[in-house]
């Protein structure tokens, strides 16, 4: 009798816990579907409901951003604040004989002669000038570009110039501003953020210089081999370079410091510039996956500038053959490459047919920033097989492509590589250049390409399942984005809906 009483309580109780879960479970089906309906018919039409989407992309979980640029997340307006924590003054002139740039940082303006001090004012100075102030604001970003009518340099000039005016500050408390980043993020309802702080220490040293200083796309297989090898044997034996890598791990620790906590996360990609000497170029890979082999903050490596200029299209396939040979030395490294961000024009047709491909199939990445160039690579269709095959995502930037290249709306790849099944992600670039942020990234891509909710929710999983996170980790995150995504369907279910 006992048994039985026992097994009748039993029996009720999980009939109980049963009824409470279908409750829940109940609950998140009528909010999904209430979120799919109210998405459908925000996007329904040849003129979405702008308004009421851009509420809609402000609120939706972001889940990562994975391709995102940290000194070129940082809007103008916080720099200005930094130049002026640090006493630094901007010349407010461009003169040859005081050797003086408009617009350009002065670290040291007590080291200035009177004259050339009379034109660099402090960021005070520079608040309460309001023409100065927007043409500033204009030069260390691409703000009302557009609207500009005078002179001034092409798009992707335009875009990467930036860098060189406000670098001078960029470095000056990476805590704080990670720490602003996360704040940004946070009411962007984004979790996890995997940025490139800062690059790999290079080497330089004459003797080491001289090992790869023969190298040119002329060098055979075995020349090429045997020189990366006894650059690294110097590399890995030189007391400088350990030193070096070890500071940068430090730095990179004490940048993180504080940051992380239950809501969110961040990682570094380490990078080195593609625009250097090969000496320069190599040194700074091999820093770059000994710390992400050392640190479990580095998660990745990438290799970063302008696709298109001399050095970067001349030493191309020699820095993915650098990549294919540390990969071999380091193969748990993971890899995120800009290739094909480069458009018919900017270089000549032959330029456009190989860098996707070599980045994948030499250098072994991983996921591929950019990729806009893949409807001119060799044989596209085999190689955008290959890339769902392996599962090689693209990190979509819609706002820097179609500022930098003109690539935008229908011209964009974004829905080739969906119809060949590749998998995406939507990110930054450089959101403080842009001036822009993740959720007017994703507020493109649904205004634009309309997907369904699901598709839409789809890629939002993408930067927790693609990003270099170790396995536990992406799913501890992906169980924190069901968390998020449960919360924000029953908030748009309390919505008001369109009136018909």
């Amino acid at each position: 009798m006992k048994t039985n009483i026992t097994l009748v309580l039993a029996c009720v109780l999980a009939l109980n816990s049963a009824e409470a879960n279908e409750k829940p479970a109940s609950s998140l089906q009528s909010n999904l579907v209430a979120t799919r309906n109210h998405y459908s018919q925000l996007i329904a039409g040849d003129a979405p409901n702008i308004a009421v989407l851009t509420l809609f992309t402000n609120m939706l979980p972001k889940g990562g951003d994975l391709h995102h640029h940290y000194s070129g997340a940082i809007y103008a307006e916080t720099y200005l604040d930094w130049v002026g924590e640090q006493n630094y003054c901007i010349y407010r002139a461009t003169d040859t004989q005081l050797k003086s740039e408009k617009f350009r940082i002065v670290s040291k303006p007590q080291e200035l002669s009177e004259a050339a001090r009379a034109v660099c004012i402090n960021a005070d100075a520079v608040r309460q000038d309001s023409l100065f102030y927007n043409e500033l604001l204009k030069r260390w970003s691409d703000k009302d570009y557009d609207n500009h009518f005078h002179e001034q340099p092409a798009p992707d000039l335009q875009f990467f110039d930036t860098f060189g005016y406000f670098n001078a500050v960029s470095n000056y408390d990476y805590n704080k501003g990670l720490q602003s980043l996360k704040a940004r993020a946070k009411t962007e309802n984004l979790g996890y953020l995997e940025t490139m702080l800062k690059g790999g220490p290079s080497i330089d040293k004459p003797e080491f210089e001289t090992l790869l200083s023969t190298l040119d796309p002329s060098s055979s297989e075995q020349q090429i081999e045997k020189a990366l090898l006894n650059a690294y044997d110097f590399l890995t034996s030189d007391a400088d370079t350990s030193t070096k890598l070890n500071t940068y791990i430090k730095s990179l620790q004490d940048a993180a410091t504080g940051i992380d906590d239950e809501n969110f996360k961040v990682r570094f990609q380490a990078y080195v510039s593609r625009n250097n000497a090969p000496a320069k170029v190599f040194s700074s890979l091999y820093t770059s996956f000994a710390a992400a082999k050392d640190s479990k903050l580095v998660v990745g490596v990438n290799i970063v500038g302008p696709e298109n200029r001399h050095v970067a299209m001349r030493d191309y396939s020699l820095h993915m053959k650098m990549f294919a040979f540390l990969k071999k030395r380091f193969p748990s490294v993971k890899l995120s490459l800009h290739a094909g961000e480069l458009t018919l024009g900017m270089v000549p047709p032959e330029g456009l047919r190989s860098h996707i491909h070599e980045a994948v199939f030499v250098a072994g990445a991983n996921r591929i920033g950019h990729g806009v160039d893949i409807a001119h690579e060799t044989d596209a269709p085999e190689l955008l097989n290959i890339l769902k095959q392996r599962m090689v995502a693209i990190e979509v930037n819609l706002t820097s492509n179609a500022f930098i290249l003109g690539v935008k709306n229908e011209a964009h790849p974004v829905q080739l590589y969906a119809r060949h099944g590749v998998p995406f992600v939507i990110s930054t670039d450089d959101a403080g250049v842009s001036r822009n942020n993740l959720s007017g990234e994703y507020l493109l891509y649904v205004r634009n390409y309309k997907p369904s909710y699901d598709e839409l929710k789809h890629i939002v999983y993408n930067s927790i399942r693609y990003s270099f996170l170790p396995d536990d980790e992406k799913h501890d995150e992906t169980e924190k984005l069901d968390k998020r995504f449960a919360e924000f369907e029953a908030r748009i279910a309390t919505l008001p809906r369109a009136i018909l």
